[in-house]
């Protein structure tokens, strides 16, 4: 073992993501991010609407098998973080639905486009195993973004008439959004999760009244969603699902037994990055 070697693997031991220098033999893929890098500071690195990956090695395959960062929740985001060529970009810095797009990628540049499940037929109810190409999602088209380089956005509330200055998520807002939640559920006293209002107080930069005042203290925007109406916050979240970048990671699926078809979302099962996992579990 060489010390380049020894230091990466006593790295994945500490759950680190591994630092080495990329060699000229491992190829590279440019993927394009669904956020076409409008949302982005136009001096972020991201701003280009592209990022350039390496194909994953067997050093990779030790991020994904490490116990350490297994138990963490952490190894998906150190082995999407590894391939990234450019280590200057954070991946925590990335909107929700680019760091989609870099899952997929990354899945098939190790493993190939074909991704096999077994789906349950919701005519029949009979099981089906079916292949699905993950190499044709598409992104989703957003129109009426008439902002560039600025994850910066304002909703006016259908009832309420407040207008909101939004932002939307990135993988940094998404852990803290998950920090809030496993402090809620610590201190909660009723089994219910305030997983919606925590989602739109965490993308939330002020509230403007509609009398003109001014909310952008973190705890008065806490009480604000909070009491917001319902039809105000399905208006809010409606509007910041239309705006935010994703792959539309839906197919058609046709059941073998009844021939019912419908189009519907990917399922994500544990052999989508370790492929036999599910197999090897029975």
């Amino acid at each position: 073992m060489t010390p380049e070697e020894k230091t990466i693997q006593d790295q994945i031991m500490k759950g680190q993501i591994p630092t080495r220098r990329i060699s000229a033999d491992i190829p590279t893929e440019e993927i394009d991010l669904p956020s076409k890098g409008k949302y982005y500071p136009e001096e972020h690195p991201l701003s280009s609407g592209k990022i350039l990956l390496k194909y994953p090695t067997a050093r990779e395959e030790d991020i994904l098998t490490s116990r350490n960062l297994i138990m963490k929740g952490s190894a998906i985001d150190t082995f999407l973080s590894s391939l990234i060529v450019d280590k200057s970009i954070n991946i925590d810095d990335m909107l929700l639905g680019d760091k989609n797009s870099l899952f997929i990628a990354a899945r098939i540049l190790a493993y190939g486009k074909e991704y096999p499940v077994e789906i349950k037929c919701p005519s029949c109810t009979e099981q089906n195993k079916v292949v699905i190409d993950i190499s044709e999602f598409e992104a989703k088209e957003i129109e009426g973004i008439d902002k560039i380089y600025m994850n910066e956005f304002q909703f006016t509330l259908p009832a309420s008439g407040a207008t909101l200055t939004f932002k939307v998520l990135n993988g940094r807002d998404f852990k803290e959004s998950e920090s809030i939640l496993k402090q809620s559920k610590k201190s909660l006293k009723t089994l219910v999760s305030p997983e919606m209002t925590t989602r739109i107080r965490v993308s939330l930069l002020s509230v403007q009244t509609k009398d003109s005042n001014i909310i952008d203290d973190r705890l008065e925007i806490k009480n604000f969603v909070d009491n917001m109406l319902a039809i105000d916050a399905k208006a809010f979240r409606d509007e910041m699902s239309r705006i935010s970048p994703d792959i539309e990671s839906v197919f058609l699926f046709e059941c073998e037994i009844c021939g019912y078809t419908e189009r519907t979302r990917m399922p994500l099962g544990a052999n989508f990055f370790w492929p036999g996992a599910e197999e090897n579990s029975k």
